[in-house]
């Protein structure tokens, strides 16, 4: 079930990843996965209210380069991850969202701590 942002979470929404991206740029789905099977297209765009959550986005992204944390903003509705919420932590306490219409990049962490390495 899909829900107006409000319903959910008021944000600030974050989106880990290591793609260098711009103000204004807008996150889509139906793009290739930055996890799992390489090749697979996702159906959805996802993100998180929670530093942390973002920061492993970040760190497990696919790819090379400098890790980037972005705050987004949903251009529509959106509904809590099933696989995080329904599989790994019921009640979705790393309040973690998918949508299917794009998120625009409305700015960038600029510095963070990144998770050790253990």
């Amino acid at each position: 079930m899909l829900f107006k942002h409000y319903d959910l979470d008021n944000g600030p929404f974050f989106h880990g990843t290591k793609s260098k991206l711009a103000l204004g740029d807008l996150l889509t789905p139906k793009q290739p996965a930055n996890y799992g099977e390489v090749g697979r297209i996702s159906n959805n765009i996802y993100f998180t209210a929670t530093i942390d959550a973002a920061k492993w986005g970040a760190e497990l992204a696919r790819g090379e380069g400098e890790e980037h944390i972005y705050l987004i903003e949903p251009t529509g509705d959106f509904e809590n991850d099933p696989n995080v919420t329904d599989k790994k932590f019921p009640g979705n306490p790393t309040r973690s969202y998918r949508s299917k219409q794009p998120l625009k990049i409305i700015g960038e962490l600029g510095s963070w701590e990144r998770h050790s390495d253990e």
